[in-house]
């Protein structure tokens, strides 16, 4: 049976793409559209844990030492507390909005490191299988359960009424971050010819990269166009130019990012219940470099 021609196949991933796209804004617009923040925070978790299931399944199969279940309970409890301390408000914020108390951070950092030595005292050791067992249970914590959980810390600092007073803040960095992704794919399909580190992704050219940062800058401002008040928190148009631009960068690398960790193993996606996409980090990995920096950045103006 012959193979599908490359421009065949080239459309029907494209299509693929864009249906689960589509599906997951159909997703994000109805937790918006609620305006409940139970639904926010569930939607985060629910996509913190499945990305964090794939990558330790990742390393099994690569052959990798790691301590999954530890890994898993610690993302899942580091998300309950985070939850629970926002929606109830526990830290009010000197400049508006809530924040997790200090401390939080740090607490889970230490069971994550003291937890992993902990349970590799239970093997011999055999060369660098034990550090790298310690190293990858604790980098799958900090990817996964800090970094990408600072959307949800992101809709709470935001001062305003209702529950979710930073959903536009949300919306606006989701936007931002998927729409670096998209015109990545669609110009470096169209035109790329250029690659940009074919060692770790073939498929990243910089024509993409052009085009990333051209459709990142058209969601940025033509969002706060839209919503100027809203998004007064972000702190002008200046503000936006860069932050769009420095954003779509920290996309890249948070593409490039999971890219090393898939080709360390020898994975080619993460998961597959997203057509065209993989799986659920694949989905969140640009995320979880972006949001970090917004919402630092919020915290930082906001005074």
């Amino acid at each position: 049976m012959s193979a599908s021609p490359p421009e065949a196949s080239k459309t029907r991933t494209f299509l693929r793409r864009t249906a689960s796209t589509l599906g997951l804004w159909g997703v994000v617009a109805a937790g918006f559209l609620s305006q409940q923040a139970w639904a926010y925070v569930a939607l985060i978790g629910l996509l913190g844990v499945a990305a964090t299931v794939e990558y330790f399944r990742m390393l099994r199969a690569g052959g990798v030492k790691c301590f999954p279940r530890f890994g898993l309970l610690l993302v899942v409890a580091y998300s309950l507390v985070a939850y629970y301390l926002l929606i109830g408000g526990w830290t009010p914020r000197e400049g508006g909005g809530v924040e997790l108390p200090e401390g939080v951070d740090a607490v889970f950092l230490f069971v994550a490191m003291a937890g992993a030595f902990v349970l590799q005292l239970r093997y011999p050791i055999r060369g660098l299988e034990a550090l790298q067992a310690v190293g990858v249970t604790l980098l799958g914590f900090v990817y996964l359960a800090l970094f990408f959980n600072f959307t949800a810390r992101l809709v709470f600092i935001v001062e305003g009424e209702g529950q979710v007073p930073g959903a536009l803040a949300l919306l606006w960095l989701i936007a931002v971050t998927k729409f670096t992704d998209m015109g990545a794919y669609i110009v470096g399909s169209a035109i790329g010819r250029h690659k940009m580190i074919p060692h770790i992704s073939p498929g990243k050219t910089w024509q993409g990269f052009g085009g990333a940062l051209a459709f990142a800058l058209i969601a940025g401002c033509g969002l706060f166009a839209l919503f100027p008040e809203q998004l007064a928190v972000l702190g002008g148009w200046g503000h936006v130019v860069v932050l769009s631009l420095v954003l779509a960068l920290l996309a890249v690398i948070g593409d490039l990012a999971e890219s090393v960790v898939k080709r360390s193993l020898r994975a080619k996606d993460s998961g597959g219940f997203l057509p065209g996409i993989g799986g659920a980090l694949d989905l969140i990995d640009s995320l979880c470099f972006t949001a970090p920096v917004l919402y630092f950045y919020i915290k930082w103006i906001g005074g």
